[in-house]
C-alpha cells in the first residue's frame, strides 16, 4: 500500500509531520463511500482556525490530522462518481457536505444535516466535525465528490495560477461570505476587524464589490503595513485613540456602512492595556459602535461553543458579553456561521482566471513543504503578514 504523511496535532502548542494512513473511499461512520475520491493533494494551507485547535483553545484531542483548506489531483474514483475523472484538478470546500439534506439543498452546506453525527456541519481535520481526516497531507478521500468539488477547467491554467485558486477552498470564499452578508456594495464604506489572511480577503472581496473605502483595523504593525501595501486604508486598534476616531479622520464621520469581524472568539480590547488581554466580545461590540443605523455586520470569524483555554469563565462556556441592546438600539443584521462555500467558489474561481482579483498577493501565500508546517504554524502563530502554503510533492515549486 502507498505511504502518506500528514501534520498531526499532538498536544497545545505542538504539531508534527508523521505517517499516517493511505485514505480508502470509507466515512469516519465505517460505510463505503463509493461516492468519494481519493486525491494527490497539489496545495493545502495552514488557517487561523487551525491555530486556534494548536494553541489548545478547544476540546480537540491529541492525534487529530490537521488541514481543512484542500487542493488536489484525482488518483481514485468511486464506482458511483459521475462528472469527475483521473487527473482531473479540484478545489475542496472545507465544508463537507451531502448534497442531498434539506439544509444542502438550501444550500447551506456549512451545516449539512448528514456527515457529522454530533450536531450540524462537517469539516475536514477540524475538532467536533464529524471524524473527517484533515488534508495537511499527502494524500486524502473526499466524500460526495460530484457535489463537493469544483473542478478547474484548464489543467494547466489552474497550475498556473495555483497561489490564487488555493485560496477558494476557505478563505477567500469566506471574506466574501462576510462582505456579502455585511451588505457591502458598489459606493459602500467597510471596516473590517483583522489583517489576517480573511480580513485581507474580506477586504480584496470588498474591493471586488465595489466598495468606496476599505479600511482594515488590527494591532500588529507588519499586518497593518502588508494591508497598507496592497490598497487598503488601516487604523491601529492598539492606539489610545477610539476606532471610531480613527475612522473619522479618513472618512469625515465615525461610522461606515456595513463591518466584518474576521478575528473571532480569541480578539483583544482596543487601547494600550486593552491590546494586551484578551476581550472575547471586544471586536463585536466595537462594530455595533461604529456601524451605522440599520447597518450589517458580517461575522465570518469564528466562535466556538466551548473555549477551555479562555481566562472568562463564561467565555469557556461559550457564552460573550455582546452589548446586544446596542445593536439592536440600532437595527443593525447580524450574519453569523460557516461560509457555505459552493455558494461562491465557481463565480470566485472565474474571478481569479480571468485577472479580476489577486487574492494572492493580498494575502501574501508564502508556500512551504510538509516538512516546514511546523515552523509555518511558529511562524503564523507570531503574526506574520502571510498565508502559508504546504506543497506536499513540490509540485507547485514545478509549476513555478
Amino acid at each position: 500500500m502507498a505511504s502518506n504523511r500528514g501534520v498531526v496535532y499532538t498536544g497545545p502548542g505542538k504539531v508534527e509531520v508523521q505517517s499516517i494512513a493511505f485514505p480508502e473511499l470509507v466515512t469516519p461512520a465505517g460505510r463505503t463511500a463509493v461516492h468519494g475520491v481519493i486525491l494527490k493533494i497539489l496545495s493545502t494551507n495552514i488557517c487561523g482556525s487551525d491555530q486556534h485547535m494548536v494553541r489548545g483553545r478547544t476540546t480537540a484531542q491529541a492525534g487529530l490530522v490537521l488541514g481543512h483548506e484542500i487542493t488536489g489531483e484525482v488518483i481514485e474514483v468511486g464506482k458511483d462518481v459521475e462528472t469527475l475523472q483521473l487527473g482531473d484538478l479540484v478545489s475542496v470546500p472545507f465544508n463537507v457536505a451531502c448534497g442531498r439534506c434539506q439544509t444542502c439543498k438550501e444550500q447551506h452546506t456549512g451545516v449539512c444535516l448528514s456527515v457529522n453525527p454530533s450536531r450540524a456541519g462537517g469539516a475536514y481535520g477540524y475538532v467536533d466535525m464529524g471524524g473527517w481526516i484533515g488534508g495537511q497531507a499527502e494524500y486524502v478521500m473526499v466524500p460526495y465528490a460530484d457535489f463537493n468539488l469544483l473542478k478547474f477547467p484548464d489543467r494547466e491554467q489552474a497550475k498556473e495560477k495555483i497561489r490564487d485558486l488555493t485560496c477558494l477552498s476557505d478563505i477567500l470564499p469566506t471574506g466574501y461570505h462576510g462582505a456579502v452578508t455585511a451588505g457591502v456594495g458598489p459606493g459602500s464604506t467597510v471596516y473590517i476587524a483583522g489583517a489576517g489572511p480573511v480580513g485581507l480577503a474580506a477586504a480584496a472581496s470588498a474591493r471586488l464589490l465595489g466598495a468606496a473605502a476599505v479600511i482594515v483595523g488590527d494591532l500588529n504593525p507588519a499586518r497593518l503595513a502588508h494591508a497598507k501595501s496592497v490598497g487598503f486604508e488601516t487604523v491601529d486598534v492598539s492606539l489610545d485613540a477610539s476606532l471610531g476616531e480613527q475612522i473619522a479622520s479618513i472618512l469625515g464621520t465615525p461610522e461606515v456602512d456595513c463591518a466584518i469581524d474576521a478575528v473571532g472568539f480569541e480578539a483583544r480590547g482596543h487601547g494600550h492595556d486593552g491590546a494586551r488581554s484578551e476581550a472575547p466580545a471586544t471586536v463585536l461590540n466595537s462594530l455595533m459602535d461604529i456601524t451605522r443605523a440599520a447597518g450589517k455586520i458580517g461575522i465570518p470569524g469564528l466562535y466556538v461553543t466551548e473555549d477551555p483555554g479562555a481566562t472568562d469563565q463564561q467565555a469557556q462556556l461559550g457564552s460573550l458579553s455582546v452589548r446586544f441592546g446596542l445593536g439592536w438600539a440600532k437595527s443593525h443584521s447580524f450574519f453569523t456561521g460557516q461560509t457555505p462555500v459552493m455558494k461562491y467558489n465557481r463565480a470566485l474561481m472565474q474571478a481569479i482566471l480571468w485577472n479580476r482579483i489577486n487574492i494572492a498577493e493580498v494575502v501574501n501565500v508564502q508556500v512551504i513543504s510538509l516538512d516546514q508546517a511546523p515552523q509555518g504554524y511558529s511562524e503564523f502563530d507570531s503574526g506574520v503578514p502571510k498565508k502559508f502554503v504546504i506543497d506536499p510533492h513540490g509540485q507547485l515549486a514545478k509549476a513555478a
